[in-house]
């Protein structure tokens, strides 16, 4: 019986065992499409996620890869009240039109008026009296007055401009422009404001035309939740959260099963699950009626679990498998974990993922929370796994399983990566790799890399051949510098 256990094992593969094989093309890199799902209705124009980890995933990362048509999923380790915060922070960086607009009233103190501003980070408000609006007061009304003296009617302008709430986008521009004002505020048949329009967000809606947006324009944003945080989920659904991700090391437990058909029931918003890593797990979760699965038990370059548990799929296999089952169904995959290099988005992809989910690669960059540190004159920012003593410390310990009171078993590691600069420069070099790899085999989109394309395997001579060898570098490319860890 344990012998044929042995013999029955089925070879594995990950990044660094295959290749692609290059194929006659027409493709041109720079105009392969890379636009992708993360879920049964989260469309992205870049097929990359941030991880929901706590050096990774705040507020600004979150908006970064939004603005850069991806994801950002906002970590679970902290307060759920924190978490719905951030959530709503992210959802109010951006508008088509601003709703539950503040606005003060006249005889409002110009010390209240000033602290408002500076509490909402807002630039402006309407000013009401009885429900209507009669003026607006903004930042540099107020900069040089005495506070303590003065209210908003001594201030404010009085002959404020508005427009009604079904204005268009190019309208409002419009009379922006000729007005040379900032903000116009949107009102109804009776005078009361209902929204506003800014110069700011219109400025910013042309600068990143490719971010990801929901229908009223602001940024789309994810968040995580424990396997059986049900209060959670509502809460950062009524946030703004566009997808709630499962965020759990090992998703096929019953328990977490019994669970997700409760949350199903609950949301309405996209339920991606995960993590998994075999086709059984994938049809498991499928019959639940998610909408998305994470795939990825123990490839990440912090995690331990593959070592401490002795489990886990290599990961090119682990997506493969997956796909195999979701792609019946309609249902994308994220490959979550193992990715080092632009090559590996290229392979990742090709093996059935529809995108993959970030963690190392994005944790050393401007935008992610973790701290930044200088070892041997080289700047570098905290990385740590969520199965790290730090994490479950400092924070929630569901994820991995935790023995007694007091006592838990670890999975990951606490670590530092190079700083990179901003997520758009990062961003910038994968998608840049990703869309030469498309060149290269011949596709022409996302669906085409995933069914038109075939791998070779390679031995370990074969990887050292694939990296620079046999020479010392003088200049590394930003493309092959800025992953190397």
């Amino acid at each position: 019986m344990f012998e044929d256990k042995l013999q029955r094992a089925k070879e594995s593969f990950t990044f660094d065992d295959v290749l692609l094989v290059p194929s006659r093309t027409s493709v041109e890199p720079k105009n392969a499409d890379v636009s992708t799902k993360f879920s049964r209705n989260i469309k992205l124009k870049i097929p990359i996620i941030s991880s929901p980890m706590d050096t990774v995933t705040e507020v600004e990362m979150a908006i970064a890869m939004a603005r850069s048509g991806g994801l950002g999923i906002v970590h679970r380790n902290l307060t759920a009240n924190s978490q719905m915060n951030m959530v709503a922070a992210v959802k109010r960086a951006e508008s088509l039109k601003i709703r539950n607009v503040l606005t003060v009233e006249p005889a409002t103190s110009i010390k209240d008026a000033r602290t408002l501003m500076q509490e909402k980070h807002v630039a402006g408000l309407p000013v009401i009296s009885s429900g209507k609006l009669i003026g607006i007061v903004t930042k540099r009304d107020i900069a040089l007055v005495d506070d303590s003296k003065k209210k908003v009617e001594d201030v404010m302008v009085r002959d404020v401009i508005y427009a009604r709430e079904n204005i268009s986008m190019d309208e409002a521009q419009q009379i922006l422009y000729e007005n040379r004002i900032e903000k116009l505020p949107l009102v109804d048949n009776s005078g009361r404001v209902v929204g506003l329009i800014t110069a700011k967000d219109i400025v910013t809606r042309q600068k990143f035309p490719d971010a990801s947006r929901d229908e009223e324009g602001k940024l789309l944003v994810g968040a995580a939740i424990g396997p059986f945080d049900v209060e959670r989920a509502k809460i950062l659904e009524k946030a703004g959260a566009d997808v709630i991700v499962i965020d759990t090391a090992h998703c096929d437990n019953q328990n977490v099963l019994d669970s997700i058909k409760k949350i199903r029931k609950e949301l309405s918003v996209d339920l991606v699950a995960g993590n998994i890593a075999t086709g059984k797990a994938a049809q498991d979760l499928i019959s639940l009626d998610v909408d998305g699965l994470r795939v990825g038990i123990g490839p990440g370059s912090i995690c331990t679990t593959r070592i401490i548990a002795g489990v886990g799929v290599p990961q090119l296999t682990a997506i493969s498998e997956v796909a195999e089952v979701a792609s019946k169904h309609g249902i994308p995959v994220v490959g979550d974990g193992g990715v080092r290099f632009s090559g590996d988005i290229v392979k990742a992809i090709a093996a059935g993922a529809d995108s993959v989910m970030l963690g190392s690669l994005l944790a050393g960059t401007e935008e992610s929370p973790g701290m930044e540190m200088i070892l041997n004159g080289r700047k570098y920012k905290s990385y740590r796994g969520m199965g790290s003593i730090g994490a479950i410390q400092s924070g929630l310990s569901d994820r991995y399983a935790k023995l007694g009171s007091s006592k838990f078993v670890a999975e990951g590691v606490e670590a530092a990566v190079p700083f990179r600069g901003k997520v758009e420069e990062v961003l910038f070099q994968l998608i840049g790799g990703l869309k030469s790899g498309m060149g290269y085999v011949g596709a022409k989109d996302i669906t085409a890399l995933k069914t038109e394309t075939s791998f070779v395997r390679i031995s370990p001579n074969g990887l050292k051949e694939s990296h620079p060898h046999d020479i010392k570098i003088m200049i590394e490319p930003p493309n092959y510098q800025l992953f190397q860890i």
